[in-house]
């Protein structure tokens, strides 16, 4: 396993090799070691989330507030989605910064998404089925987002917005400049 330090610091692209041969393929996922010595701290994911999407679908940007926040490892089991994270972390040098990762299937990889980062996802092909594992239960109350159209974020979603399909709640998440701080880059988010 390759693991690959993003531009925004605490993200992380996690690279397989599978193994192959006349029977089919064998490939290690995860291993809490690696990712741990990668991330500099230690993960506890505790809860494995499936999500199944069509062509179109927008999912994002989410994330959760303290305490209750969460760090995610997501893969592409079918399809391909075109994956945003955003640093929402107030003093970080990556600030309102997002960085896009373009996921399938065909590729052996799992992004990591730290806590203080929203996340979402734009499902390009007819389906694709996201597996991800969370270190923090859902809390509705601490259920948060941003909206995905933000111009100051100015993510080029591909699709024209007439073809995005996303929920009444996803269309009605705040502007990043509207947020209260949640996280502060100078916070042990892990602790």
């Amino acid at each position: 396993m390759k693991i690959s330090k993003l531009s925004l610091d605490g993200a992380l692209l996690l690279e397989y090799q599978p193994h192959r041969d006349e029977r089919g393929s064998f490939c290690e996922m995860y291993r809490q070691q690696q990712l741990d010595e990668a991330a500099g701290h230690s993960v506890r994911f505790i809860q494995d989330n499936e999500a199944v999407s069509k062509i179109g679908v927008l999912r994002g940007l989410h994330y959760q507030k303290p305490p209750f926040a969460q760090s995610k490892l997501v893969r592409v089991v079918q399809g391909a989605v075109l994956d945003i994270i955003v640093d929402i972390r107030h003093g970080s040098p990556t600030f309102g910064q997002h960085l896009v990762t373009k996921m399938s299937a065909d590729k052996p990889q799992q992004l990591f998404v730290p806590r203080g980062f929203a996340h979402g996802y734009l499902t390009l092909s007819p389906q694709a089925l996201l597996q991800y594992k969370v270190d923090n239960y859902y809390s509705p109350a601490d259920d948060c987002g941003i909206y995905y159209a933000d111009p100051a974020l100015a993510i080029d979603w591909l699709l024209p917005a007439d073809q995005l399909l996303l929920s009444a709640k996803d269309r009605q998440l705040s502007l990043l400049s509207n947020l209260p701080v949640h996280f502060k880059y100078t916070d042990n988010l892990y602790d």
